[in-house]
C-alpha cells in the first residue's frame, strides 16, 4: 500500500523535516536532469551547445512551469479534502484533476510548439545557436505529455503526505537520464536534440512509477460516480490552479526579459549565465521542498480547522529553511569557481572569462538565498491556505522588478544589472508575501481561540 501522511497531528517540526527530505533528495535529483544536460553539453559540445541550450532555458519554463503551477493548485484542494477526512469529496478532487490535466496536455503542447521557434527569434537568440535551441526546446514541447503526468501524479502523492515514491521515481529517472546523456551525446554524438530526448525519456519513467504508487492507495479506488463530471469542482480546482499558472507565467516573462538582454551581451555570456543559473537551481531546492512540505502541511491543517498549527508550523519552516540557506550559501560562495569550470570543456581563456562571468552572479544569488527560501515558505503556506490571489500578485512584482531592473540597469551598469535583477525580484516579492502571510494567519487565529473557547464551555 502506498504511504500517506497525517500532518494534522504531531510534531510539526518532525513532521515537516520527515516530509521535507524526500522532497528535497528528490528535488535536488530531478535538477540532475538539467545539471547533467548542461554539464554534458557543455563539455561535450562545447561553449556552443551550452549557449543554445541557455537560450531555451526560460523558454521552457515558460510552459513547464505553468504546467507545474496548474498541477500544485491541484494538490491544495487535494490536501483539503484529505485533511478533512471527505474521502468522496477527495476522490472527486483526484478525477477532475485528472480530466483537467488531459485537456492541459492538449492546450500546453499545442501552444509550446507552435510558438518556439517565433519566441527564440523574438528574444534575439544568437544566430549561432537559434537552430541548436529550436531542435533542443522542440524535444522537450514534444514531451509534455509525459511532464503533466508526473507533476500531476507526484502532486497528488504529496497533498497525502507522501514525498517518498516522488523520491525513489526521480532518483530512478535521474540515473536513467544520465546514462542516456552520456549515450545519446557522447557516444551517439546527437548534441543538444540528445540530451533533450534523454531527459523526457527519463521522465517518462518517474510518471510511471508514480502512478503505480497512486493506484495502490486504497481510498483512492476509483467509482463510476468518481468520474461524472462536477462543474463546482472543476471550477474549485481552476480557481487554485489558474492563479498559480499565472504567476508562473508573469513569472516567466519577467525571465523571458531577462534572456533577451543576455542574448544581447553574445554566446560567452549566455553560456555563463546558463551554467549560473544551474547551479543556483540546485541551490534552490531545500527551499522548494521546506515550501511544499509546509504547504501541504497548511492544506491538510486549513482544512481541520487547526489554524494555530499553521502558524507554528510557518515558523518551525523558517528557522530551518535559512539555517539551509546560509550553509549553502557560504559553500558555493567558496567554490563557486571551481564549480562552474565543471560545465565548460573549451579554449582556456574562453573557460577564464565564463567562470569570470558566472561567478559575481553567483555570489549574489548566494547572498540573498535566504530571501528566496522565505519565499517559497510564506507563498506555499498561503497557497495551501486556499489563497491564491496573493501568491499571483507576488509573482507581478516579480515581473515588474525583473523588468525594470534587468531593462533600466543594464543600461548603467552592463551585465552587473542581469545580476541584480533575480535578487530584486526575490526580495520584491518576499515583502508582500510575508505581510499577506501575517495579515491572513492574524485574522484567522484568533477565530479560531474563539471557537475553542466555546466548544470548551459546553
Amino acid at each position: 500500500m502506498a504511504r500517506v501522511t497525517d500532518m494534522t497531528t504531531g510534531k510539526p517540526a518532525k513532521l515537516l523535516v520527515a516530509f521535507a527530505l524526500p522532497m528535497l533528495f528528490g528535488n535536488v535529483f530531478q535538477q540532475m536532469y538539467s545539471l547533467v544536460d548542461t554539464l554534458i553539453v557543455g563539455r561535450g559540445v562545447g561553449v556552443t551547445g551550452l549557449s543554445a541550450v541557455g537560450s531555451a532555458g526560460w523558454l521552457d519554463w515558460f510552459f513547464l512551469g505553468n504546467i507545474m503551477g496548474l498541477m500544485q493548485g491541484f494538490m491544495v484542494l487535494i490536501a483539503q479534502r484529505f485533511g478533512a477526512e471527505d474521502l468522496r469529496g477527495l476522490r472527486k478532487a483526484v478525477a477532475m484533476s485528472v480530466l483537467l490535466a488531459g485537456a492541459a496536455i492538449v492546450v500546453f503542447t499545442a501552444a509550446a510548439l507552435i510558438s518556439a521557434r517565433p519566441l527564440l527569434e523574438l528574444l534575439k537568440t544568437p544566430a549561432k545557436t537559434i537552430g541548436m535551441s529550436h531542435s533542443y526546446i522542440r524535444v522537450i514541447f514534444i514531451g509534455i505529455p509525459v511532464i503533466v503526468a508526473y507533476n500531476l501524479f507526484a502532486s497528488i502523492l504529496r497533498a497525502l503526505g507522501n514525498s517518498r515514491t516522488p523520491l525513489v521515481a526521480i532518483i530512478v529517472a535521474s540515473l536513467l537520464n544520465i546514462g542516456l546523456d552520456v549515450l545519446f551525446v557522447l557516444v551517439f554524438e546527437w548534441g543538444v536534440v540528445g540530451a533533450a530526448a534523454a531527459t523526457v525519456t527519463a521522465q517518462f519513467f518517474s510518471a510511471v512509477l508514480c502512478l503505480a504508487a497512486v493506484l495502490k492507495i486504497p481510498v483512492l479506488k476509483m467509482e463510476r460516480r468518481d468520474w461524472k463530471i462536477d462543474w463546482h469542482v472543476l471550477g474549485r480546482l481552476l480557481k487554485l490552479g489558474l492563479p498559480l499558472m499565472f504567476n508562473s507565467v508573469v513569472i516567466s516573462l519577467g525571465g523571458l526579459a531577462v534572456q533577451y538582454t543576455v542574448n544581447g551581451f553574445g554566446p560567452v555570456f549566455v553560456a555563463s549565465i546558463t551554467a549560473a543559473q544551474r547551479v543556483g537551481g540546485l541551490m534552490e531546492q531545500a527551499g522548494v521542498s521546506f515550501g511544499t512540505a509546509i504547504g501541504t502541511f497548511a492544506g491538510q491543517n486549513f482544512g481541520a480547522g487547526k489554524f494555530d498549527r499553521i502558524r507554528l508550523g510557518v515558523r518551525k519552516a523558517i528557522m530551518i529553511s535559512l539555517a539551509i540557506a546560509w550553509i549553502i550559501g557560504g559553500a558555493v560562495i567558496a567554490f563557486g569557481r571551481s564549480i562552474v569550470r565543471l560545465f565548460v570543456d573549451d579554449e582556456p581563456e574562453v573557460v577564464a572569462e565564463v567562470v569570470d562571468m558566472a561567478y559575481p552572479y553567483l555570489v549574489i544569488m548566494c547572498c540573498c538565498l535566504w530571501v528566496l527560501y522565505a519565499l517559497f515558505v510564506y507563498r506555499t503556506t498561503l497557497q495551501g491556505m486556499g489563497d491564491a490571489m496573493i501568491p499571483f500578485l507576488s509573482g507581478i512584482v516579480e515581473l515588474v522588478m525583473r523588468i525594470v531592473i534587468v531593462l533600466g540597469f543594464t543600461r548603467m551598469l552592463g551585465e552587473f544589472g542581469v545580476y541584480i535583477a533575480e535578487v530584486a525580484a526575490w526580495i520584491g516579492a518576499a515583502i508582500l508575501l510575508i505581510i499577506a502571510y501575517h495579515v491572513r494567519i492574524g485574522k484567522l487565529c484568533p477565530r479560531n481561540a474563539a471557537q475553542n473557547r466555546r466548544q470548551s464551555a459546553v
